[in-house]
């Protein structure tokens, strides 16, 4: 028990990169926490962690220990959680990593009802376009959209949401509303960097229509922002704009064509996961869908 005990404290300094940060989160002594990973070192006979001043790093037999002890921690929580009442009433600090943008505009409330009913999880949410590391980083879940890159970690699909073409009512006044896909290319069309084309169907027809624009971002907030400042014509989920859609500050365009559907994946580190991250993403797959 003692030797599962240690390798749980190695787990928390790894993730934590530190031991006076792992011995907070964990509210244990520092000095403890330092005598009980040096134990476990003298009892392993190799050296896990570089230390210096300002961080600790793995050695290369650290790394590979940190790999197997974190799967045995997981599933010894795992296993906790189980055989009490946290499966139905999950409880502990849940992590997540959101997409900005979809989360301020439409999992927002979402995440309120989630938390309504269930008083015992607190939260941690860290909005970032980047791609987290679930391994090196203190994330339980990485809420992302489009298709994950090639990797060891699991992706859940949660749902696809497909893309619309929308506009302001003053851009449509001052330019004209385009009548087929073709007409995007005369248009100022507010789309991703290097964007060319924008792939479009009406459940009979699939075109690949050039653009026209100014305009080429890796922000949908601020693309967003643009078109209600009527600077062109965005295709972008309903749920993004859907406030914009509600106070009549963008409408649709070329209503029987849409773009390719944008999948939204909960992203893990393991497949064992404790009940709090199952409640969660098993939550927005059952309203997102």
């Amino acid at each position: 028990m003692q030797l599962l005990n240690d390798m749980a404290l190695f787990v928390e300094v790894v993730k934590a990169r530190s031991f006076r940060k792992a011995a907070e989160a964990i509210n244990v002594p520092n000095s403890t926490l330092s005598r009980r990973i040096s134990l476990l070192e003298r009892a392993i006979g190799l050296r896990l962690l570089h230390r210096t001043t300002r961080r600790i790093e793995l050695t290369e037999a650290g790394q590979i220990y940190f790999e197997r002890c974190k799967r045995i921690v997981d599933e010894a929580r795992l296993a906790h959680e189980q055989l009490g009442e946290m499966l139905e009433q999950p409880s502990g600090l849940l992590r997540v990593s959101l997409p900005v943008d979809f989360a301020n505009t439409y999992l927002a409330p979402l995440i309120a009802e989630f938390a309504q009913r269930y008083a015992g999880i607190s939260f941690e949410f860290d909005l970032t376009p980047r791609r987290v590391d679930l391994v090196a980083e203190p994330f339980d879940v990485a809420i992302r959209m489009g298709e994950p890159e090639p990797s060891h970690m699991i992706a859940r699909l949660l749902a696809r949401l497909s893309p619309r073409l929308y506009a302001s009512p003053r851009y449509l006044e001052l330019n004209g509303e385009p009548s087929e896909p073709s007409g995007l290319s005369d248009h100022q069309c507010l789309c991703m960097l290097k964007t060319k084309v924008w792939t479009l169907s009406n459940g009979t027809e699939t075109v690949e229509a050039a653009i026209g624009g100014r305009f080429r971002l890796n922000s949908v907030g601020m693309i967003r922002r643009l078109a209600t400042l009527n600077m062109g014509i965005v295709i972008l989920p309903e749920e993004i704009v859907s406030d914009e859609l509600a106070d009549k500050r963008l409408q649709r365009i070329l209503p029987q064509w849409q773009g390719a559907p944008t999948p939204v994946f909960a992203i893990t580190e393991t497949r064992l996961l404790p009940a709090k991250t199952q409640r969660f993403i098993e939550f927005l797959r059952e309203r997102l869908r």
